[in-house]
């Protein structure tokens, strides 16, 4: 079983590297973004995603098999 921290909890050390990876994670996520958007296939399956919606022609979760 997982105790719970609070930041008070936390030594300085610790803190600046929760701040760090946080700060990393963000800078990943921004930079996979960026890459995405710069790509026209992914923005072109967008729209078809976005077009197969507008038609009805989507699944539920339910009817998947996984």
């Amino acid at each position: 079983m997982e105790t719970t921290r609070t930041l008070k909890d936390l030594t300085v050390e610790e803190f600046k590297v929760l701040i760090s990876d946080t700060i990393k994670e963000n800078i990943e996520d921004l930079v996979e973004d960026i890459a995405a958007l710069s790509s026209k296939e992914y923005l072109r399956s967008i729209k078809e995603a976005r077009e197969d919606y507008r038609q009805g022609r989507v699944k539920h979760l339910e009817e998947i098999d996984v």
